[in-house]
């Protein structure tokens, strides 16, 4: 076995070797022989199967198995070489070369390396900004809408028909030709008319019935319905009418302060504008980090540090971002990359940049986060994503569930260290 191994810089390994065939025979005999000690076959005792039938049974996966092998003994000499610790390594060899030869393994790799980062001064990159403020006009404007959402549904004096918004109790029962089913059935059922709640075209043909009005509503389940048994059926609801709300006018009186702040002992009027004012600055602040601070402070430090790059992970951060264009393209568009090596390289080229200065970006980050002491536990990911899936009204268990099913939870811990490493160098409540 030939190795030539060189750092080609900080963060990258290129290893050229030769792998003879006698050495890759030599791997194959030495898996034969550790199978033969424990394989049964049929006209052999236990552990005396002869090493040729084990290499006649098992040729394809020996084979494999000893260039596999060859591979490893050429990643551990090129490590003793060039004395890397193992932990400097941070992902997978990639191969630049893999060929057979008259028997012979000729290889060429790249192995990354945790690059060395340098970032001096980088609190002096901050970016510069006014704190945000809060008008008069804007505190009233959210204490309206949030009345508005809170605000008691009272009976209809007038005896009209039912409007878009009213909050309608009736009686309903639903059958799929002629019967009834599971579920169909209900008396005294609150629904506010037009929130999209029941089927497709339900609500809509609530929509100027009366108090005490019986009439059958028809609708066709979704094809993607719940329950495989209703599925695209048509179906007839009976529904009765009992009563019509409507929104009153809502004002900030004790009764409503207490349904907006339920926790808090002796919360005044006052008391709910202060939260307001917080939560639109809250909105403001989030939003000049977000779209101002944030993207300058990036642009800044990428533009300021430059050390080495492990290639494999700009190549990998390059083919991700390939990929997210592909899924944008017609299939027209790409008919044209199919075969076509010239303008795929071309496509890669387009990225290339944005690619490297993200990856210089994700260890700039990691570098800082240890300087500044910046840590996210896994309990606060988990306490993130619980809170976001409820505010938007989902399952936090399952959307959790499919955080850890899918690996994004490292991204998303990922993501925080940074909110929490920029809002620190920036100096800026998030």
């Amino acid at each position: 076995m030939n190795i030539t191994a060189t750092k080609t810089d900080s963060a990258n390994v290129s290893v050229v070797a030769t792998v003879d065939a006698a050495d890759i025979e030599k791997n194959l005999n030495k898996a034969a022989k550790e199978i033969a000690k424990t394989a049964s076959v049929d006209g052999f005792r236990k552990g005396k199967v002869p090493v040729a039938k084990v290499k006649q049974m098992y040729v394809e996966q020996l084979q494999q198995d000893a260039e596999n092998q060859a591979i490893q003994d050429i990643l551990e000499q090129a490590k003793k070489e060039l004395e890397i610790n193992a932990a400097d390594i941070i992902s997978d060899p990639s191969f630049k070369k893999y060929e057979k030869v008259d028997g012979n393994i000729e290889t060429e790799l790249i192995i990354s390396l945790r690059p060395t980062v340098e970032a001096e001064g980088y609190k002096d990159l901050a970016p510069k900004y006014d704190e945000p403020t809060v008008e008069d006009a804007e505190i009233e404007e959210k204490l309206q809408t949030l009345l508005a959402a809170n605000a008691p549904y009272t009976s209809v004096e007038a005896k009209r028909a039912i409007q878009a918004d009213d909050q309608s109790n009736f009686d309903f029962v639903g059958k799929v030709d002629g019967v009834e089913f599971d579920g169909g059935k209900a008396e005294g059922f609150d629904l506010v008319v037009g929130s999209g709640q029941f089927i497709p075209g339900f609500e809509d043909q609530m929509i100027g019935m009366k108090v005490e009005e019986t009439k059958d509503i028809t609708v066709t389940f979704p094809e993607d319905y719940q329950s495989a048994d209703l599925a695209g059926k048509e179906a007839v609801f009976t529904v009765t009418i009992n009563d019509i709300k409507e929104k009153a006018a809502a004002t900030l009186d004790e009764e409503m302060v207490k349904k907006l702040i339920p926790n808090e002992e002796g919360a005044t009027a006052e008391t709910v504008k202060e939260k307001i004012a917080e939560q639109v600055k809250s909105e403001k602040v989030s939003k000049l980090y977000n779209e101002t601070l944030k993207p300058a402070l990036i642009e800044a430090l990428v533009e300021k540090y430059n050390f080495a790059l492990p290639q494999n992970i700009v190549d990998q951060e390059i083919d991700a971002q390939v990929n997210n264009k592909a899924k944008d393209m017609s299939e027209e568009e790409l008919a044209q990359y199919k075969d076509n090596e010239a303008k795929i390289n071309e496509l890669r080229d387009s990225v290339r940049e944005t690619a490297t200065n993200s990856v210089k970006a994700t260890f700039l980050v990691d570098f800082l986060a240890k300087e500044e002491g910046v840590e996210v536990n896994d309990q606060e990911v988990s306490q993130t994503i619980y809170y976001e899936a409820m505010m938007s009204g989902q399952d936090p268990q399952e959307v959790i569930k499919y955080y850890q099913e899918n690996n994004l939870l490292p991204a998303v811990k990922m993501g925080m260290i940074e909110d929490k490493l920029f809002a620190k160098i920036i100096g800026i409540d998030q």
